[in-house]
């Protein structure tokens, strides 16, 4: 059974940092693409970051390029989003991907595509 566990995720003030974590369990983290989306209240779930199997290739959405930096530790199946210059629209719940969706920078369903709980970021202003 796959889980994707997000933390990390909290209230700060504009201009501050975050960093949010995911770990994966129930599938072989070192070949799978993984992605953070958000979804805020009353918009649809978007593409955040997406960083590829190895490492060594990032993606960036537009509006965090620059401030957001997506990593990841195959040892310890976790993948990380460090959060800087946060701003007020930022604020979301913020879910870990594993699969198509990271794949394709969107949201898709599929059968080999997983999604976490989600963690709620807020930034205040």
């Amino acid at each position: 059974q796959v889980q994707l566990v997000e933390s990390g995720g909290g209230l700060v003030q504009a201009g501050g940092s975050l960093r949010l974590s995911c770990a994966a369990s129930g599938l072989t983290f070192s070949s799978y693409t993984m992605g953070w989306f958000r979804q805020a209240p009353g918009k649809e779930r978007e593409f955040v970051a997406t960083i590829r199997w190895s490492g060594g290739t990032t993606y960036y959405a537009d509006s965090v390029k620059g401030r957001f930096t997506i990593s990841r530790d195959n040892a310890k199946n976790t993948v990380y989003l460090q959060m800087n210059n946060l701003k007020p629209e930022d604020t979301a719940v913020y879910y870990c991907n594993a699969g198509d969706s990271a794949s394709w920078f969107q949201p898709l369903s599929s059968d080999d595509d997983y999604w976490g709980q989600g963690t709620q970021v807020t930034v205040s202003s």
